[in-house]
């Protein structure tokens, strides 16, 4: 215990000293909201030890929070951050002590630390013992539900049993826990979180892309107050796609430790920059329940996108609503397109609704119209900063004579005008 003790003293030193060099910022915040509960809500740290890349964003996102609340005039608390799982990369011993060292330097007496830990990475080394040891670190449980300001927040780790993923009595006990919550108020939200997405809701959880589970839907569609949070595929926070509405709320989280992507029909792309993309959620409740998500890129420090929800039940953002509201990007009067070398430049388009740009697509077009996708780029939209210029390689040309066409299309696939 000795040998241990000092093991945990040298990590949490040397943690102190890591995060001493992290100067983050609050972003600015043009919108008026008075909070009565904040928190921040990412996964996929994917820590691996003390001073690597990834546990230095998990106190710079821990630092950046608490500026965001000290910057706040009407309050100034951070009152929890939370890890939907895949905390660690490979689930060792070394990992799971990374945590506590790098959180401990950064977090405030007031504020909570809560994390789901998954089978996914954070069981790769020790199996089902990576749990215990969590427990053993962290001082909490594994399944936990905590009410925080009123509000509840329930979280479900991985089984402890071998061969199970969630348990029967794990899901027994996840009604119990909403049921107490509804009980005691029925009107506020309830976030509950939970590694992996639940199936065919956010970006990222269809059957095809395989990122998400059957566990927990039957369960949530009878609490419309849930707001669900889940990671794993680490597709991009501000896609609009990864906020989904249906019977409660759904969001996925994006991650701290790179971004992917599904593009046609091939999924767990990895994009150009992909590995400097760090995302997290601030999110924030007022006094009538009105609940605010602010999607934060901590490598730039600044916000990607927002939303606001009236209240639990309100669906502004169901899968219908954001197609009806969504409209073709379009390109600036007099935008060139130009082919050097077999590769088409031109400026980037503009979007008309607010939403990314998803994609870029070149065709081939005959003289009787007849187009053959010729190449494609993925623009950086899951970063604050898009490249104003854009670059695609031509492949496979035909034979014969074709105009050259480029069309910019949002992730609904609705198509801009052409540049030719």
């Amino acid at each position: 215990m000795n040998i241990a003790s000092f093991f945990m003293s040298v990590l949490i030193a040397y943690g102190t000293l890591v995060s001493c060099v992290v100067y983050p910022h609050a972003p600015e915040d043009t919108g008026e909201f008075t909070p009565v509960l904040r928190f921040l809500i990412t996964s996929d740290s994917h820590i691996t030890t003390i001073g690597d890349v990834q546990t230095t964003r998990l106190e710079k996102m821990i630092k950046m929070g608490n500026k965001i609340a000290a910057k706040d005039a009407e309050y100034k608390k951070l009152d929890a951050v939370l890890i939907a799982g895949d905390v660690t990369d490979m689930g060792t011993k070394i990992a799971f002590g990374s945590i506590k060292a790098a959180v401990k330097p950064v977090l405030k007496k007031d504020t909570q630390f809560l994390a789901t830990i998954s089978t996914s990475h954070d069981d790769r080394n020790l199996g089902k013992a990576s749990l215990e040891l969590y427990s053993n670190i962290m001082g909490q449980e594994t399944d936990f539900h905590r009410v925080i300001n009123g509000f509840h927040f329930i979280g479900v780790s991985a089984s402890l049993t071998e061969g199970e993923h969630y348990s029967e009595y794990q899901k027994e006990w996840l009604v119990q826990q909403l049921d107490a919550a509804v009980a005691d108020d029925p009107t506020k939200p309830i976030f509950v979180l939970q590694h992996e997405h639940i199936q065919n809701t956010v970006y990222g959880s269809s059957d095809f892309e395989g990122w998400g589970m059957p566990d927990f839907a039957d369960i949530l569609k009878n609490y419309p107050q849930v707001v669900d949070f889940s990671g794993h595929s680490h597709y991009p926070i501000n896609d609009p796609r990864s906020i989904w509405q249906g019977e409660y709320t759904a969001v996925g989280t994006g991650g701290l430790y790179y971004t992917e992507l599904t593009v046609d029909d091939i999924k767990t792309v990895h994009p150009k920059g992909y590995r400097f993309v760090s995302t997290f959620w601030v999110v924030e409740v007022d006094a009538n329940n009105r609940i605010r998500l602010r999607a934060a890129d901590l490598l730039s420090q600044e916000y990607l996108c927002e939303y606001t929800l009236e209240g639990p039940l309100d669906r502004s953002y169901t899968p219908d609503s954001r197609i009806a509201s969504a409209k073709a990007p379009v390109f600036a009067e007099g935008t060139k397109l130009s082919n050097i070398n077999g590769k088409l430049k031109f400026a980037a388009a503009e979007s008309a609704d607010g939403m990314p740009i998803f994609i870029y697509r070149a065709f081939a077009v005959d003289s009787e119209g007849n187009r053959t996708p010729v190449g494609k780029a993925v623009p950086q939209y899951y970063r604050y900063k898009v490249p104003e210029s854009v670059t695609i390689k031509l492949e496979n040309l035909p034979e014969g004579e074709y105009t050259l066409e480029v069309v910019a299309e949002n992730c609904y696939g609705m198509q801009s005008a052409p540049l030719k």
